[in-house]
């Protein structure tokens, strides 16, 4: 199973030409094999970056975000993922969701598929972009 993170979320449902060529396989991948997964996170931080219009999708807030959940896994925040979240390096970006979304893939074992460089030069998580 892999995770997706917020951004990725949003560019699959809004504009899957976003998403690098790796990124895309491993999501197609894993849609057909081992599932593909989501922070709980990701779902408050999709649907504030829609209802402040920061993301354009057709739909109200709750429709999308019910469309999100229902093509993935919601992986619920953890007292072991919270915790977690607050152990990365300093250089590991301060924005709770990226933490908490880091710290789901870290508990979980899971390769994040994500944009972030900031993220994705932590030597603690697998990433694909």
């Amino acid at each position: 199973m892999i995770l997706l993170d917020t951004h990725v979320l949003a560019w699959l449902a809004s504009d899957p030409g976003k998403l690098s060529r790796p990124a895309a396989s491993a999501i197609r991948r894993a849609y057909r094999v081992e599932g593909v997964a989501i922070s709980a996170m990701s779902l408050w931080e999709l649907g504030w970056l829609v209802t402040h219009g920061r993301v354009q999708m057709p739909g109200t807030p709750e429709s999308i975000l019910e469309k999100a959940s229902s093509r993935t896994a919601v992986l619920p925040v953890s007292s072991k993922i919270a915790a977690l979240a607050n152990q990365f390096p300093m250089d590991f970006p301060s924005d709770p969701c990226d933490r908490l979304i880091g710290a789901t893939a870290l508990a979980e074992g899971m390769t994040l598929i994500t944009k972030d460089e900031r993220i994705r030069a932590c030597k603690l998580l697998r990433t694909v972009w």
